[in-house]
């Protein structure tokens, strides 16, 4: 089977890009034939399984010259925000990826198509692909689908560019894919896709890296792990003052804080809180795979008290590790999980109220954070032993995938 992935972003940041890289190791160990289209800066090097085709994007170029868009306004490394974008820069957007896919499809006849985030790039292979399928017999079997992450919808809903012809070109998808139900249903309403083009395949973990290693983790040890970004919408300022609260035998012994951050007015305020907080709290900033797993492997807790997320691949990561979870209750995510794995140790916290996306009412902040440590000592004191999380791996996605293409 021959697939080619699409994306408007770096392959190897975020966590659409790293779905994107798992993606491909899934199929590679499945023995696909894989195509590459991404979008980097002039002197990135992303790496793919031996034999993948990849076709870059290049920004910051004379072909586009601005950075990297990203789908999200705050991006770990420097980024156009689509909305910034203009008319010129729009079209040579559009030009750019066109001729990726042509490139592509000179030397490559693809039976599946995925693309991530139904935004303005997988329009443009939409129609590309749709368009030369006419005079090209070979392509007319060629199906396309594409993943939504959550911020393409979040886009659609807050600017206006380019709407039109992204929801038509959305329209002609053989399926959209979801991370989750309530995700599924946004798609239905933002693109007014109908509910049988959009399947359910949730995300996935690596199981041969991600799991527990004998004599590792201390049982007991009440050490706890932290993975994102070191933001006021991930709650990691609310995680500090729960910590804070609680007292001394319920506490954490040892938090670990993994993640780097974009705004240092937020970052300065984060590391003021942990000066004050009278237990140990760690800043390890951005850190090798091998480091991130050690960590997970030896985390008593994994936390997560984040304010707004899609299906969070760290959460995964961390239960597949052996890890007791404590994460937001946000949309999608408990239904998901406790389907996929009834017996995960994990406990949710309600979110506070919010003042919009993303962003809590402040008097809503207190409550939350009592109930966050509650859950945090409660998970520190639970000896649960680890759950066989091998349903959620990068190559059961991969499944689910080729089964929403079988049903088209």
């Amino acid at each position: 089977m021959n697939i080619l992935h699409v994306s408007a972003q770096k392959p190897d940041s975020t966590g659409s890009g790293v779905y994107l890289s798992h993606v491909v190791e899934g199929f590679a160990r499945l023995g696909a034939n894989q195509a590459v289209i991404a979008g980097i800066a002039v002197d990135d090097d992303p790496s793919f399984p031996a034999g993948v085709h990849f076709r870059p994007v290049r920004f910051c170029t004379d072909e586009l010259p601005f950075p990297v868009v990203g789908m999200s306004d705050v991006m770990p490394y420097p980024a156009t925000r689509y909305r910034d974008l203009t008319p010129a820069m729009t079209a040579q957007f559009k030009r750019a990826f066109s001729d990726a896919v042509d490139d592509v499809l000179d030397r490559f006849v693809p039976d599946v198509v995925v693309c991530h985030h139904l935004y303005l790039a997988a329009a443009v292979v939409v129609e590309r692909i749709r368009a030369r399928a006419q005079s090209e017999p070979a392509l007319a079997p060629c199906k396309i689908v594409a993943i939504s992450h959550s911020t393409d919808i979040r886009q659609m809903q807050r600017i206006p560019l380019e709407r039109a012809f992204v929801c038509e070109a959305m329209g002609k998808l053989d399926a959209a894919l979801a991370l989750h139900e309530p995700q599924a249903r946004e798609i239905e309403e933002v693109y007014g896709l109908p509910a049988a083009k959009i399947h359910v395949i949730g995300t996935g973990y690596n199981d041969e890296v991600f799991h527990p290693v004998e004599g590792k983790r201390v049982e007991g040890a009440r050490t706890m792990v932290y993975v994102g970004k070191i933001w006021r919408r991930k709650g990691v300022e609310s995680l500090v003052r729960a910590i804070a609260s609680l007292p001394p035998e319920q506490a954490p012994v040892r938090t670990v804080l993994i993640g780097g951050y974009n705004d240092p007015v937020e970052f300065e305020k984060v590391t003021g809180l942990m000066r004050s907080c009278p237990y140990h709290i760690e800043l390890a900033g951005v850190v090798g795979n091998d480091e991130l797993i050690d960590a997970y492997q030896r985390a008593n807790v994994f936390v997560l008290p984040s304010f707004y997320e899609g299906l969070p691949l760290v959460l995964l990561e961390a239960i597949a590790c052996g890890c007791n979870a404590v994460v937001t209750d946000l949309p999608g995510i408990r239904a998901w999980l406790v389907g996929q794995l009834p017996d995960a140790p994990i406990r949710f916290v309600a979110p506070p109220a919010m003042d919009g996306e993303g962003e809590p009412h402040e008097d809503a902040l207190p409550g939350f954070e009592a109930e966050l440590a509650q859950a945090i000592a409660d998970a520190l004191d639970d000896p649960s032993p680890a759950c066989d999380t091998t349903v959620l791996s990068w190559r059961s996605v991969c499944q689910r995938i080729l089964d929403a293409v079988e049903r088209v």
